[in-house]
């Protein structure tokens, strides 16, 4: 009785979260064994010695304290803004980002920025579900407008702009899209850039796979186009295209006249990112070119192989092929929720997948599978599917 008299106290938006994912199928992928597992997005790529010994060095050198500038280590941001404005061809001055312990909590910086109770944030789906839940935590309503699907996903942007109204305090996209790969085209940033300029609605901009491109060095985004003064946000991390999931290190790149409210919430959420793990960061922005492109090759061979023997399985759904991120996602004709489907070929070919509806509604019938591993064990998993499922 006690306990529930303690829940009962705790915020409404707190009460009802829950942190649905894979971990049933997990569970029962340890009691098989010999399990692939291609549900998480997560690479298998060991961050690179010259990560590592940066942090080693960092470590070595007393870089064992507080960080004075709560916005990020010196030589971290100063490296952000030169990355920064190359990859996207305009200037991106130091103040116009904040280093944040990873790139989920540079999303909740930027939420926590805009939204209040009863407001609402509009997001593009299907969606990695923390967005939905980090919205609804910050107090907001999270509304998803779904892409269309015909042979390709496609974004309605008449239909994205009617969802909003006078309570919308953002539009939220993700761009390579997690699971679609999807990406949003310069032409819609400009039109998404347009709206906001009318209407003052942010636009929030999730560019984790936005160098997980494979029709140039980097996927098109809205920091191209927008200026200071615009209310953009881009959210990034160093997980995916450096290697670095478990180092919790992210980005938010914001207008410099929200940098001073952006420190003191820095301040008062986590005191900001260790100092060892942003002179890593550094290094990896300046001499990972070479990292990112072999990342970026691995997923890109590991797509190919994917289309080329999911193809052979009959009445396989399969979009055209992506332009970014690092997952294949298809779906079985006639099977309208991939629970049914991932908990067989969990059973029949021991490769872990991870089912649509976690993504929401709109993708129930499709399965998501991570391509961004070596090779051989793609092709093993492959074996199996197209056996279990022919």
């Amino acid at each position: 009785m006690r306990k529930r008299y303690a829940f009962d106290g705790i915020r409404a938006q707190v009460r009802d979260l829950r942190t649905e994912n894979i971990a049933v199928l997990a569970a029962r992928a340890c009691e098989l064994g010999d399990v692939i597992p291609l549900w998480f997005g997560e690479g298998d790529i060991v961050t690179p010695a010259f990560i590592r010994d940066a942090a080693k060095a960092a470590i070595d050198d007393g870089l064992t304290f507080y960080i004075p500038n709560m916005r990020g280590y010196g030589p971290l941001i100063e490296a952000l803004s030169t990355y920064q404005s190359g990859i996207h061809g305009r200037s991106i001055p130091v103040e116009r980002s904040t280093i944040a312990p990873g790139g989920m909590q540079a999303l909740y910086l930027a939420l926590s920025l805009l939204v209040d109770v009863g407001t609402n944030v509009v997001y593009v789906a299907p969606q990695w579900p923390n967005i939905h839940n980090a919205i609804h935590l910050v107090g907001g309503e999270p509304r998803p407008v779904p892409l269309g699907f015909d042979t390709d996903w496609r974004l309605d942007l008449d239909k994205l702009f009617a969802a909003c109204d006078a309570r919308t305090r953002a539009i939220f996209l993700s761009t390579p899209s997690n699971p679609t790969g999807w990406t949003a085209s310069r032409e819609e940033m400009q039109a998404l850039l347009d709206f906001s300029r009318r209407t003052g609605i942010w636009i929030i901009s999730d560019e984790v796979y936005n160098r997980l491109y494979f029709d140039g060095v980097a996927a098109p985004s809205i920091l191209q186009i927008a200026e200071d003064g615009d209310r953009v946000l881009a959210v990034n991390s160093f997980s995916k295209a450096w290697a670095m999931t478990g180092w919790r290190i992210g980005w938010l790149t914001h207008p410099s006249g929200v940098a001073d409210q952006l420190a003191a919430m820095t301040q008062y959420a986590n005191s900001g990112t260790p100092g060892i793990v942003q002179a890593a960061g550094a290094v990896a922005l300046r001499d990972g070119e070479p990292l990112v492109a072999e990342i970026v090759g691995r997923i890109k061979a590991g797509l190919d192989l994917t289309y080329d023997r999911l193809a052979e399985i009959p009445g396989i759904i399969l979009p055209e092929k992506p332009r970014g991120g690092m997952y294949a996602f298809f779906a079985l004709d006639g099977q309208p929720d991939a629970r049914d489907a991932c908990a067989m070929i969990l059973e029949k070919s021991r490769v872990g997948l991870a089912p649509g509806h976690l993504f929401g509604a709109s993708s129930a019938a499709f399965l998501r599978m991570c391509v961004c591993r070596d090779i051989a064990q793609i092709a093993t998993a492959l074996d199996r599917m197209v056996d279990a499922l022919k």
